[in-house]
């Protein structure tokens, strides 16, 4: 194939018996699309070569050469590859992605000269050699191969390097925006590649080219807000620590308390004197003293565990967490803050289901922050970002139909009486004629569950409404929104995993006098409490829509620069670490 790339009417009679293969209804069908890929460069490369070689050869400087060392290396190789007489497909993604690139930039080599890499190379191969930084992998980007080609002048060899720089720049973009896997909320897949698409990927080295400055574009890609930059930082920490010996394990053993003496004592004092939890000035001993209890329940704080400054079984477990691992849980949650807005906005609510809080922010400034209430295992809380629309104080319950057979209805069987109590009113159906109906006349034992999902169930305004008195509506494909509760009790626990989906606030009144002031407009507390008080439904529109983000961050950075590790509720964290980390 290299001979006829050489010869100029081998080009065209190739390209025309091409042409006909794919034609032939043998030929396999798989085939066909990526050959109208391939072909469209094809007969571009016929053009330039007319134009620009000399049937003696290529001069080794001249740009003509270089040209067509990559028409040959984009159009020859692959058609090779696609094995027409075996009718077998050979011819990879990156062939593909790589046709799909160049065919609107005429072949042209993009980031090199006859003389060699241009100063734009040296920007993408000091990108993706510090892909590290942002928790990727340099070694998925050929920067050892990019590196050897630097000092080569060889025509084919520069086409080579270009293409290299290529094709993983469009990688690198890729996957510092939006990951290299993709998630599908609990679910974990693949991401779409490198090369989205033909029209895609050559629209984006169109706006690659375009860019005045490509390293600065560069520099923009990852998330902008501080949550990402922190981690970033936090990443760097830890890879520190990791380079210097990580920490010591601590063997296993009873419980120890304040107050006790054990010979693990020393290995624990320096495990917390590493990551900070600890003042290096402490001398070790065998002897849990008082001034360590405060550096237990920082180090208990940080990873999610309740601060009694025991050190127990979960403690000991979180002190045996390796570095390596830290900085895997690190990486993760870069990651996954790649799947969501890059830019939070100007006033915002983020909700951090791993963490059970909620924290408001305008203008770079934390204005609330308390707990919430989160999906219980079986009804994980999903992850995404919307806008905050209204807020509905004094709202009615319109009770899930998964909720009304499976919880309901055998509460009913026990006590006819249930709905009455619980102030739920029955209705025949879920339309607007749908007609009131007495609970109390209705058959319960022989009801199904099929029939009792057809009725509808709606709780009245007040202090027993399962909504509490404040519901915060983002209208969502999953149905989820923010909400009071009447069980203000659960709020004191750790572990706040106990809803069907939904965030239970704990703060409502805080948050609808956040969402609902503006510029030009104050509402205080105790304006929502007196709205509140009236028991009387109101829907109150928000003056500008505010965004929410829902995350699931399992380790994150707080405003103070104290970095946090906390449990994996819903375990997301095993599924990323066995699709990133091959484990």
């Amino acid at each position: 194939m290299e001979k006829e790339c050489g010869r100029i009417s081998l080009w065209t009679a190739s390209t025309a018996w091409l042409y006909f293969r794919v034609s032939q209804k043998s030929f396999r069908p798989l085939v066909r699309p990526i050959f109208k890929q391939l072909f469209g460069l094809f007969f571009l490369g016929t053009i330039i070569l007319t134009m620009v070689a000399p049937r003696s050869g290529f001069a080794a400087e001249d740009m003509a050469a270089l040209t067509a060392a990559m028409t040959e290396h984009l159009v020859c190789y692959p058609i090779e590859l696609l094995g027409h007489e075996k009718q077998q497909l050979s011819v990879t993604d990156k062939d593909l992605c790589l046709a799909a690139a160049y065919r609107r930039t005429g072949l042209r080599p993009l980031w090199v000269t006859p003389k060699g890499p241009g100063p734009d190379a040296s920007v993408i191969l000091s990108f993706l050699v510090q892909a590290e930084t942002e928790g990727l992998d340099p070694g998925n980007y050929e920067i050892d191969q990019i590196s050897s080609l630097f000092a080569e002048r060889d025509p084919r060899m520069l086409a080579r390097l270009d293409t290299l720089l290529t094709f993983n720049l469009i990688k690198y973009i890729h996957d510092v925006s939006w990951g290299r896997i993709k998630s599908l909320d609990a679910g974990i897949l693949p991401n779409s590649g490198s090369c989205d698409g033909d029209i895609e990927t050559a629209t984006k080295m169109e706006q690659i080219l375009s860019v005045p400055d490509l390293g600065a574009y560069l520099a923009a890609l990852p998330p902008s807000h501080r949550y990402y930059r922190q981690l970033k930082t936090a990443l760097k920490t830890y890879r520190a620590l990791e380079a210097a010996g990580g920490w010591p394990a601590i063997p296993p053993g009873p419980t120890i308390r304040p107050g006790d003496h054990d010979d693990r004592m020393p290995d624990i004092f320096r495990r917390l004197s590493v990551t900070g939890d600890l003042d290096t000035g402490f001398q070790p001993t065998m002897y849990y003293e008082p001034a360590l209890k405060s550096a237990i329940l920082r180090f208990q704080r940080r990873h999610g565990l309740t601060p009694d400054g025991v050190i127990g079984k979960n403690t000991f477990a979180a002190l045996n967490i390796s570095v390596s691992d830290a900085v895997k849980q690190i990486i993760i949650n870069m990651t996954r803050w790649r799947w969501q807005a890059h830019t939070l906005g100007e006033k915002y609510v983020l909700v951090n289901i791993a963490n059970f809080d909620l924290t408001a922010v305008d203008d770079g400034v934390e204005v609330l922050s308390f707990p919430v209430i989160v999906g219980k295992f079986q009804h994980q809380t999903p992850i995404f970002s919307d806008r905050i629309r209204y807020v509905d104080i004094n709202p009615y319950w319109n009770v899930p139909p998964s909720i009304a057979k499976n919880e309901e209805l055998p509460k009913l069987r026990r006590d006819p009486n249930h709905l009455k109590k619980q102030h739920i009113r029955l209705f025949s159906g879920w339309s607007a004629e749908a007609h009131e109906i007495d609970s109390r006349t209705v058959d319960w034992r022989n009801m199904s569950p099929q029939r009792m999902a057809g009725f509808r169930l709606r709780q009245d305004p007040g202090p027993w409404n399962a909504l509490g008195r404040i519901k915060f509506v983002f209208p969502n494909p999953y149905d989820v929104y923010l909400h009071d509760t009447p069980t203000q009790n659960l709020f004191t626990r750790t572990q706040r995993d106990f809803s069907h989906g939904c965030i239970r606030v704990s703060d409502p009144m805080g948050l609808a006098a956040f969402l609902l002031t503006s510029e030009t407009s104050v509402l205080t507390r105790e304006a929502v409490r007196r709205i509140v008080e009236k028991r009387k439904r109101t829907v109150i529109r928000l003056p500008e829509p505010v965004p929410v983000h829902i995350t699931y961050q399992t380790s994150w950075v707080d405003k103070n620069g104290i970095i946090y590790f906390n449990k994996d509720i819903y375990g997301r964290d095993d599924k990323l670490r066995r699709a990133m980390f091959a484990e």
